[in-house]
């Protein structure tokens, strides 16, 4: 069992006025084999909570802990980060041209692993999971994410995380842009990797659909930087009916 732990969260990132509060104090734990759904209105903070997590460069942690079985990460690189069990699914991912899918993923496994996979089964392992996703077996020579469909790049995510077995899976707004079909078969995806009760994940998202087929343990609804309520699936459903409105109300 592994725990992410967020504590008294405050990130800002720069702007031309000077920095700008995005999260302004969020506390948030995790555990191996548990799924929040984290909601919000647009200007939120979800996506800052994703990729502060990651490390990405723009976003500066100004208070605050975020810890992975008692370790630091934020005193991680990110690649450090990612070996330690960190796995981000980017909302808007990015080209990598030259690069094919297949020397990706098995370059990022090794990094992960320490070593490389041995190839037959590596071979067998990555054509079941693409089969899974209802991937064609060319998709593993394109290169990565160019000319890519929206729903190609975010089955390819989900390729990703199957492949590498994160310790925790942040998923950023993986619905949007899919449509019906790819939107099941991405969810198919996540369900797998959470059936095996060793993956905690955070899934970032607007809408509720998506929690149509994937059944979150609990709910966070974030509003201005802060979880502004917390609960179950049940919550969801309400935010389905109702919106964000009684939120953005009382924030003001």
């Amino acid at each position: 069992m592994s725990t992410l732990e967020i504590r008294d969260l405050h990130v800002s990132v720069e702007t031309k006025e000077g920095a700008k509060p995005i999260l302004r104090g969020v506390d948030l734990t995790v555990a191996s084999g548990e799924t929040h759904a984290i909601m919000g209105p647009n200007g939120s903070g979800k996506s800052t909570l994703a990729y502060s997590i990651a490390g990405h460069p723009k976003y500066e942690i100004t208070a605050g802990s975020v810890t992975l079985d008692g370790e630091d990460v934020l005193e991680m690189s990110v690649d450090e980060r990612a070996r330690a069990g960190m796995f981000l699914a980017m909302q808007y991912p990015v080209e990598v041209p030259g690069v094919s899918v297949s020397n990706f993923l098995r370059t990022a496994k090794t990094a992960i692993s320490g070593e490389a996979p041995a190839l037959r089964h590596w071979v067998k392992d990555v054509r079941a999971a693409m089969e899974n996703l209802r991937m064609d077996s060319t998709f593993a020579e394109r290169n990565v994410n160019e000319g890519f469909s929206g729903g190609e790049k975010k089955r390819h995510e989900i390729l990703q995380m199957e492949l590498l077995n994160p310790k925790f899976a942040i998923l950023d707004e993986t619905d949007s842009g899919l449509d019906v079909d790819a939107l099941r078969v991405v969810s198919e995806g996540v369900n797998r990797v959470r059936a095996t009760g060793e993956v905690g994940v955070l899934l970032i998202t607007h809408y509720t659909r998506i929690l149509r087929y994937i059944q979150p343990d609990f709910v966070h609804v974030f509003v201005d930087g802060k979880i502004a309520e917390e609960g179950g699936p049940e919550l969801a459903e309400r935010l389905e009916a109702e919106g964000y409105d009684r939120f953005l109300t009382t924030s003001v």
